[in-house]
């Protein structure tokens, strides 16, 4: 399962990785602009994070490390954004690893400073995604990205997949796919 955590929406993805094989099983994110008060955004995140724990029962959580910005209070607010989903994690004694953004652009697209829009693109390439069923808020295909990346980390490459090395090479190889 992966997590690309935030107090606004909170983006999430689980994949089923059997062997060298990895295929989607559900990605989506939690709307939380309506609400206005701080806790009630960590308690929210925190009772969704159960719920997908304990409704898919993933072995392990790949969560986003907050990257440093210029908003101290923003950063605060992410970083327990992010503790409240390792803790739901943890109370379900799932292990949790965490990822740097740049690290899992680099691990799903070759370039670490990669934009939404290309993770989606190649995680559609590479996931068989119905471009039907890409969500119009990206946060869910950086969520997913997480646990792609994640899956990764021990199986460096997925069978019959093309591989790309690159962003520039897969437009060059989908010129109809990228706008």
């Amino acid at each position: 399962m992966g997590i690309d955590p935030g107090t606004t929406i909170m983006g999430y993805g689980i994949v089923l990785a059997k062997g060298k094989s990895l295929s989607l099983v559900a990605m989506g994110v939690l709307r939380l602009e309506k609400l206005d008060d701080h806790a009630l955004k960590l308690h929210r995140i925190f009772e969704r994070c159960i719920e997908l724990i304990d409704g898919f029962h993933p072995d392990e959580l790949a969560i986003e490390a907050p990257f440093f910005g210029k908003n101290v209070q923003s950063m605060l607010k992410l970083g327990r954004a992010q503790g409240v989903a390792i803790a739901a994690a943890l109370s379900r004694n799932i292990p949790v690893v965490e990822y740097a953004p740049r690290k899992i652009k680099q691990a799903i697209t070759g370039n670490g400073a990669a934009s939404k829009e290309q993770v989606a693109a190649m995680l559609q390439q590479l996931l068989k995604i119905s471009p039907m069923d890409i969500p119009a808020k990206l946060d869910a295909t950086d969520g997913l990205a997480a646990a792609v990346c994640h899956f990764y980390q021990y199986n460096p490459a997925l069978p019959d997949a093309k591989s790309f090395s690159g962003w520039k090479a897969f437009m060059k190889e989908n010129p109809g796919r990228v706008k």
